[in-house]
């Protein structure tokens, strides 16, 4: 066999579930781990590298919502799936608040989690604004040679915004930029990812520099931190 195209870990408390993501995602390529809920969720991650957590909301114990604040809070940037049972508009915005990349309402065909999480990739190069480079082969954020942590959603969204500078994009731009063509997302998840952005890049997120709203529209990259001078 080949090398697998990425590993998945599922954690998900529903055992038919685990079955199924597990078969067909091995049956595409991918290097699939499960667990049934997250007592061992960490242990794991310190242990194995993987490419994607997708993380049921609704678990007995700690639920995903809990653990993926948890695992962000402590600095973990894998790319999170959420999946929500309720189809609930708000457990998607939470989700994204609490430092989610991605959702999918339950049920759903197995063959979206592959879709879920892979937008545009970003190529190569490199991006300066302010004192921020922005690696783009390397997929990571640094200011003045840190490494600023983000999520890969997160990064996805600031690459589309960079490599439109000065440029007003709407919402529905955006998630085509960052996430692809045939997603679907809220205006409400960008406006959420706007706001984790806005706290990891700019000095006073309720001024911000580099990332600034157009009412009625959208959201306009200025890689100087400046407004743009207005003629007499």
């Amino acid at each position: 066999m080949g090398e697998a195209l990425g590993r998945i870990l599922v954690v998900d408390d529903e055992h038919d579930l685990r079955a199924l993501l597990q078969r067909y995602l091995s049956d595409q390529g991918y290097a699939v781990r499960t667990l049934d809920g997250g007592q061992r969720l960490e242990h794991l991650l310190g242990r194995e590298r993987f490419d994607v957590l997708v993380l049921d909301v609704m678990m007995p114990g700690e639920d995903g919502l809990s653990l993926c604040r948890r695992l962000r809070a402590q600095g973990e940037t894998i790319p999170i799936v959420m999946l929500t049972a309720r189809g609930d508009p708000l457990d998607r915005i939470i989700g994204l608040e609490m430092g989610a990349d991605d959702y999918l309402p339950k049920p759903f065909n197995p063959r979206e989690l592959q879709g879920a999480h892979s937008g545009p990739l970003p190529g190569d190069g490199r991006i300066g604004f302010g004192p921020f480079s922005l690696h783009l082969g390397e997929r990571r954020l640094s200011r003045d040679g840190r490494d600023i942590p983000l999520t890969s959603g997160e990064f996805a969204l600031l690459q589309a915004l960079a490599r439109h500078p000065r440029r007003p994009l709407g919402r529905d731009r955006l998630i085509e930029l960052s996430r692809g063509r045939d997603h679907e997302a809220s205006d409400r998840s960008i406006d959420v990812q706007i706001m984790r952005l806005r706290r990891a890049i700019e000095d006073d997120p309720a001024q911000p520099r580099y990332i600034r709203t157009v009412w009625g529209l959208g959201y306009v990259f200025m890689p100087d931190g400046r407004a743009e001078e207005r003629q007499p």
